[in-house]
C-alpha cells in the first residue's frame, strides 16, 4: 500500500478519513477551488508520480459541480504522471438517465462514463448502481459494489423477529436487489405493483405477496423526494403490514423529503453514508440510521491495490462488527 494514495474532493471528506484510518494511510493533500465565475481548479498538493490514485467523490447535489470537480481532478492526476487513477464514486449521479424512456431523451449515464474515460480514469468503483447494466457504459474496468450484505448483517443483529419479516421490493425493477436481501435473511419476498406517470410522481396500486400482520423491510437503491417510497409504504399499511423498515443505499433527500419521511408510516430508515446527510434533513427527520461504507471501501481499495479478488470482501461481513 506504500504506492497507494486516497484523495477526497468535497462530497465525502469524512468518509475518506474513515477509509484512510482503516488503511493506515494519511488522506492525500489536495486543493479544490471554486472561482467567482463558477470555474473549478483542483490541484494535488503532493507528488503523485508513479502512484496508484483513488479519488473519492459522490456526484450528489450539486451534481454537476461534483462531477466537474471529479473530471478536473482526474485530469490533474493524469498530467502529474499518476500510474493508475481509480474514481471511487459511491453515488453515481445521472444513473437514472440510463435509457431513452421517451423520444429525444439523452442517455446521460453513458455520457458521464465517456467523460471519465476522456479525462483519463483507469477504473471506476461504484455502489449499487441504479441499473447494473450501466457497467457496460464504461470502456475500462468497473466494480459495482452492493450494500445488501451490510444491510443483511444489520437486520440479522437487530431486535427484529425474522420469522415475522417480509422483504418488499418497491417496484418490479428492484426485485433482484430485494430478493438478495430476502435470501440472505431467509425470509419471504413481496413486490409493490406501481406505475410512475411522470418523474418524482408514483402511484402504487397493489401488493404481490402476503404482508398482513408482518413486519416489512422495503429495499431500494435511491430515496430522492421520498414520495415514491412513502406511497408504497402507505399501500403496505393498507394491506395489513405492521412495522415498516426501509433499507436504502443512497439518501438523495431532495426538496422536503425529511418532512415526508418523518410524517410517513416508516418506523426506521436504514441508509448508508454514500451521500452525507444535510443539516436540514437531520433537523426534520429523526427516523434515520446511517451505516458507513468506509470499511467496505477500504477493503475494496486494498484488494485492487494488492491484485486480490474484490468479491471476497462480502464474505468478511459476518466477521466484521
Amino acid at each position: 500500500m506504500v504506492e497507494t494514495m486516497v484523495f477526497a474532493l468535497t462530497s465525502n471528506v469524512e468518509l475518506v478519513n474513515e477509509i484512510c484510518d482503516y488503511l493506515n494511510l494519511e488522506p492525500g493533500k489536495i486543493s479544490v477551488k471554486h472561482f467567482a465565475d463558477g470555474e473549478i481548479l483542483v490541484e494535488p498538493e503532493e507528488t503523485v508520480r508513479g502512484k496508484k490514485i483513488y479519488i473519492v467523490q459522490s456526484t450528489c447535489n450539486p451534481v454537476t459541480e461534483r462531477l466537474m470537480e471529479l473530471l478536473v481532478a482526474v485530469d490533474a492526476m493524469k498530467r502529474a504522471s499518476a500510474r493508475e487513477i481509480t474514481c471511487v464514486v459511491p453515488y453515481y449521479g445521472y444513473a437514472r438517465q440510463d435509457r431513452k424512456a421517451r423520444p429525444r431523451q439523452p442517455i446521460t449515464a453513458k455520457l458521464v462514463a465517456d467523460l471519465l474515460d476522456a479525462a483519463g480514469a483507469n477504473r471506476v468503483v461504484t455502489i449499487d448502481l441504479h441499473a447494473a447494466q450501466i457497467q457496460g457504459f464504461f470502456n475500462f474496468p468497473t466494480d459495482d459494489l452492493t450494500c445488501i450484505p451490510m444491510m443483511a448483517q444489520y437486520f440479522r443483529t437487530s431486535s427484529l423477529d425474522l420469522s415475522q419479516v417480509v422483504v418488499v421490493s418497491p417496484d418490479h425493477g428492484g426485485t433482484t436487489r430485494a430478493r438478495k436481501l430476502a435470501e440472505s435473511l431467509g425470509v419471504p419476498l413481496a413486490i409493490i405493483d406501481k406505475r410512475r406517470p411522470r418523474p418524482n410522481v408514483c402511484e402504487a396500486t397493489n401488493v404481490i405477496g402476503d404482508v398482513k400482520d408482518k413486519d416489512v423491510i422495503v429495499v431500494d437503491d435511491i430515496c430522492d423526494t421520498g414520495g415514491s417510497l412513502v406511497a408504497g409504504c402507505n399501500i403496505l399499511k393498507e394491506n395489513g403490514a405492521k412495522d415498516i423498515y426501509t433499507a436504502i443505499t443512497h439518501g438523495v433527500f431532495s426538496k422536503n423529503a425529511g418532512e415526508i419521511i418523518q410524517n410517513s408510516p416508516i418506523k426506521k430508515m436504514v441508509i448508508t453514508n454514500t451521500i452525507p446527510l444535510s443539516e436540514e434533513f437531520k433537523n426534520t427527520c429523526n427516523k434515520v440510521t446511517v451505516l458507513s461504507v468506509g470499511w467496505m471501501l477500504s477493503k475494496i481499495i486494498a484488494a485492487i491495490s494488492n491484485h486480490t479478488p474484490v468479491s471476497q470482501v462480502y464474505s468478511l461481513f459476518e466477521e466484521h462488527e
